[in-house]
């Protein structure tokens, strides 16, 4: 599923493509499901003839801003992509929603497994209003992270993963900096030290900014993933410290990375550098 990596590089890749700017003057909706709200009907009405004046993003939402007030939000979900095309561009079966534009090129929404959403709204917290913080803005500091920590009792794995606690960050990337801060994923929130809940900021901060330098995370696994607007792959799968890499050395301490499920969620970790018990249990390289 795009993290918040990734669709933050959609959005700058639609930004690329020249998206902001151009004005809607057709909507071809080929899977109704897709509209979350209002109606189909509706939806065409209110977006022919709006200009798209921004594109953002809130966790993992994807946010058009138009002309009339209104807001198109978009969440991908586990494959969907949006893709900035010319319209003579074939059109394949799950290419779900087409947006198009006055330049003769076509927005489209498109979604192997149908789980992705979209929805037009004049306010947009109707949708995201119960987001939690934005990880890695700038005014969210440790000490608001350790207040919110210290509220829980809880997994980290499933409370990092809930939405409403922080936005954005999914599985991939809270596997990469709980080994990063040196933490279990079943370790209570309310235990962390406020040495281990600053490794922690710091990780989730450094994981996610990697992310989206390296323009997402791209794994394939034999289903359409994750690419920006323009088709573009991401690379960083190919920095991965931990995730998907079971069985394989520890780039910290040599040990072998292990997967556990935790919150119905494969977790992998290294049981050196991330013990359940909060301890590391013998010197790692990076400490001789």
């Amino acid at each position: 599923m795009p993290e918040l990596p990734e669709v933050e590089t959609v959005v700058r890749t639609l930004r690329e493509h020249g998206l902001v700017g151009r004005t809607i003057t057709d909507v071809v909706v080929r899977w109704p499901r897709t509209v979350d709200r209002p109606s189909v009907e509706e939806l065409r009405a209110r977006l022919r003839g709006q200009r798209i004046g921004a594109a953002g993003r809130r966790g993992k939402f994807l946010i058009l801003s138009l002309s009339t007030g209104d807001s198109l939000l978009v969440h991908l979900r586990m494959t969907g992509k949006l893709l900035v095309v010319s319209a003579g561009e074939p059109l394949d079966a799950h290419v779900h929603i087409i947006l198009v534009l006055d330049d003769g090129r076509q927005l489209r929404f498109h979604d192997t497994r149908k789980f992705g959403r979209i929805y037009l709204v004049d306010e947009p917290a109707e949708v995201i209003g119960r987001l939690g913080p934005e990880p890695i803005d700038a005014d969210f500091t440790a000490a608001d992270l350790q207040a919110m920590l210290m509220r829980r009792h809880r997994q980290l794995k499933p409370l990092l993963l809930d939405q409403t606690f922080l936005a954005g960050l999914g599985n991939i990337y809270v596997n990469e900096a709980l080994w990063l801060a040196r933490l279990h994923p079943e370790r209570r929130s309310d235990t962390l030290s406020s040495q281990e809940v600053t490794a922690l900021y710091e990780a989730m901060r450094t994981v996610l900014r990697k992310g989206i330098e390296n323009l997402g995370t791209t794994l394939g696994h034999g289903i359409p993933n994750f690419y920006g607007a323009g088709g573009e792959a991401g690379r960083n799968q190919e920095a991965l410290f931990v995730h998907g890499r079971e069985g394989k050395p520890c780039p910290r301490c040599g040990a072998s990375i292990q997967r556990l499920i935790v919150g119905q969620r494969a977790s992998y970790v290294c049981p050196n550098c991330q013990p359940r018990n909060g301890e590391t249990e013998k010197v790692t390289r990076d400490d001789q």
